[in-house]
Parts: C-alpha cells; structure tokens; sequence
C-alpha cells in the first residue's frame, strides 16, 4: 500500500473539513476539528485557505461554553455556479445551481420527436442560453440523461428515445464548453437529488427512488454512496417484462414495465393526448381513469416487490409525474408491493412521495459533480 503524498493529504484534510462546512448551515472551527478528528491547527490552516478562495465566510459568533464565543464558518452559496440538465421529459430542462443546490437561472426547450441529432443540438441549445448567463464563474456539467449510462466514461450506450447508441456525449460536451462533465442515468440522477436536496436523510442511509416518467427507472444508494452495477445500469427497471406477449416497447421487447406502468402508458390506454387530461378526468372521478391509474401502480408495486427482496433497503421514495395522481396511486403501488414481498420483509418498507419533481434529476445531476471530488471548486490546487 502507497503511503499517502504530502499533496494528497493535504487535499483530503481540506476535502474533509469542506464536506463538513457543506453539511451545516455554520459550524465553528473547533466543531469542525472534532468531527473530522483533525487538529485545531490543520482546520484553521484548511479554513484559511477556503476563505482566500471565497468559498467559506465567517458568519457571526456561536454560543459560548465557557471560553471565548466561537466564530461561525458557512459556504458561500454563490461563489461557484454548476449546471444541471434533465433530458428524460418531453421537454429537456437545464439550470444553473449555486452550492447550496438553489435553481437561479432554468432554460427549458420542448423535445418533438425521437431524432438523436436534433435531441444532442437541443442541449446544445439550452448549454448556450445557461452558459451566457451573468452567473460565475460555472465550475462543472451533470447530465441525467434517460437510457444505460457508462457514467465512467461519460458515454450514453442506449437510449432508446433519444436514438442515442454509444455517445460521447461527456468528450462532446468538455470540447465544447471546456468545463468537466459528468453523465448518469437520470434515475440515479434524480436518487442523488432526493437524497441530498429532498428530506432529512442520513449521511450513510440506503434508498432507493424510483422515477416514473415516461420510463421507468430506479437509482440505489447504499450508505450513501450511489450504486451502479457492474456495467452502470443497476436499477434499469423498467425494460425487465412483467407481462408476457404485452405490448411492444421502445427497447424492442414485448410487455415492459414502461408499457403497462409509466406515463406514456397511461396516456395511451386513455386514449388522451397529455397527462393533464387524464389527471383532470382522474381528479374528477373517472372510473377508467382509476382502474387505468390503480392498474399501473399495481404493476409498479410488484416490481419493486423483487427489489425489497433483492436488497431490503426499507426506504423508497416515488419520483416523476405519475406521482401526480397522489396517494391513491402510491397506495396501489404499496399494496402490491406488500403482496407481492416476503411479508418480513415488506412490513418494514416504507413506500413515500418526493418532494423535488423535476428538480431531483437537475439537482443530483450537478450535486453529482462533487459528491467525491471537490477540486473542481478551486482556481488551483492549495
């Protein structure tokens, strides 16, 4: 085992305390070194430092506990700007993101049809209007993009509405923008949101948030940190068939998840032409429009059935548009789930709704960049 460079050390010491500013909203210096069990004097040395760089500002004095009154620490929230985008609607949306995960710019441009070409000059499109913006200076790009993600790679291997097959869209994007870029699953994109953005989770919590849009797809975080797969695709739920000789999907099976469970399901067994029109017929008691809702969230809930077996993680939290059709939708998607999972286990799943829509996947996308890396934030290494 290589024994750590001076550098190295250095760069974790100050890694260390930023992550600790990150997660309170201040913290005196003292708290700092006695939660990253560094010396006082190592924290004062990190503390300067982010100070000279603008990122951390001394914020007031705390209570005192019998010696002088403690100074306050607190990210400056706008010292840098990351970009999120969300290309897994009808419409991609992109936002220019401070540190403390506040959307102040959103561009959104509507996708009309499945052209790869014209889906890669849209983000394009929406990058110029964000990357014009007054906002800097822009330190990083995450992408949630729909389909199987080599997020090491930062290329899209398929997806099969966009006609994306083995983009580079990573390499695409630094050459044009020279900025460092990040692509994942916008499921996984939208499970770093909710996790970080989204409700009191724990710093070393497993959960599991499952995306329905017009795919389906779930993102896994086991203590803390998202799981993948081997091959990235960890989660890719909704193209596993759940209904033999079902409908045709996009991907080129018959009856998957996405054909009997998602949005684009449900539009279509109601024969509507938008979720709004359902939802208003649904509102206002359409007896079709409950079964077709009850129906989907039925299927949904026996997916997820396997995955309370497969990983007893008891926390799953609801995402994407079709949690729009509120609680009765999410208690059919329970019910199932309870049916269909060992009872042990599925007693003590707990099955809610987010609290971010859209702005999970812009969010975690973003969040993405610096969830083990913060050397992104700095003009040069200290």
């Amino acid at each position: 085992m290589k024994k750590a460079t001076h550098q190295q050390t250095k760069q974790h010491n100050r890694d260390l305390v930023l992550r600790t500013i990150f997660a309170n909203d201040s913290i005196s210096r003292a708290e700092v070194a006695r939660v990253t069990n560094l010396t006082r004097t190592t924290v004062s040395d990190v503390v300067n430092g982010l100070l000279t760089e603008g990122l951390v500002e001394e914020v007031g004095r705390g209570e005192s506990i019998g010696g002088k009154t403690p100074i306050l620490l607190s990210i400056v929230a706008d010292s840098r700007y990351l970009i999120g985008l969300n290309l897994a609607q009808d419409k991609f949306i992109g936002a220019v993101v401070n540190l403390r995960g506040e959307i102040k710019e959103i561009v959104e441009a509507p996708v009309h049809d499945d052209n790869g070409e014209k889906a890669l000059q849209l983000v394009y499109q929406i990058l110029d209007q964000l990357t014009r913006k007054k906002l800097k200076p822009i330190v990083g790009i995450g992408v949630g993009t729909p389909g199987l993600v080599n997020t090491r790679e930062g290329v899209v291997v398929n997806a099969v509405n966009l006609e994306w097959q083995n983009l580079p869209l990573s390499q695409l994007l630094e050459k044009k923008y020279k900025l460092p870029v990040l692509v994942l699953n916008d499921s996984q994109a939208a499970a770093i949101g909710e996790f970080v953005y989204g409700g009191d989770h724990l710093p070393d919590e497993n959960l599991i948030v499952v995306n329905v849009i017009h795919g389906i797809g779930a993102g896994i975080l086991i203590n803390g940190q998202l799981f993948q797969g081997d091959g990235g695709g960890a989660g890719e739920i909704g193209h596993v068939v759940v209904l033999e000789n079902g409908e045709l999907c996009r991907c080129g099976k018959r009856g998957c998840l996405e054909t009997v469970a998602s949005v684009r399901a449900v539009v279509k067994q109601m024969k509507m032409d938008s979720l709004d029109n359902v939802i208003s017929v649904f509102q206002n008691g359409d007896s079709k429009a409950k079964s077709v809702v009850d129906r989907a969230g039925r299927y949904l809930g026996t997916s997820l059935a396997n995955l309370v077996g497969t990983l007893n993680i008891q926390k799953i939290v609801l995402t994407g548009d079709m949690t729009r059709f509120g609680d009765d939708w999410r208690k059919a998607v329970s019910e199932s789930m309870q049916t269909g999972a060992f009872s042990g286990l599925a007693e003590s799943t707990k099955l809610q709704i987010g609290t971010l829509d859209y702005r999970a996947c812009i969010l975690g996308a973003s969040a993405f960049l610096l969830l083990d890396d913060y050397s992104l934030l700095f003009n040069e290494e200290n």
